[in-house]
């Protein structure tokens, strides 16, 4: 499958990490996200019913990030990709969760992870 909806630089603040000063506040996370799924239905037929619905996806992500308490960004990853492969259309979902300013002298820091339907 070549067919990919993309979501990039989705920058969201939650709680993740193992130290106590990263369990207080939340802090700056940054998502980017790929799904693989068959664009041709909704691109023949222009009707939002035949399509992945990646705002409703994205409402899903956000209040699973908001609400967090994960202490690794592993985790993060693993729920982030369980809420995309929830609609049965998307076939597979590429997450990297990143956390700016994590590491010194590094941008960011993060995990990229692949997972699909069984």
């Amino acid at each position: 499958m070549k067919d990919k909806i993309v979501i990039k630089d989705l920058h969201l603040r939650g709680i993740v990490g193992i130290r106590d000063w990263e369990r207080e506040k939340p802090q700056d996370i940054l998502i980017n996200i790929e799904l693989e799924t068959d664009c041709r239905l909704p691109g023949r037929s222009d009707d939002f019913q035949d399509a992945v619905d990646y705002r409703a996806v994205t409402k899903k992500i956000i209040a699973l990030v908001e609400g967090s308490s994960f202490y690794l960004v592993e985790k993060l990853a693993e729920e982030i990709a369980e809420v995309c492969l929830a609609d049965p259309r998307v076939h597979l979902a590429r997450v990297t969760v990143e956390k700016p300013g994590a590491l010194r002298f590094a941008r960011s820091v993060g995990v990229q992870i692949e997972r699909g339907r069984a």
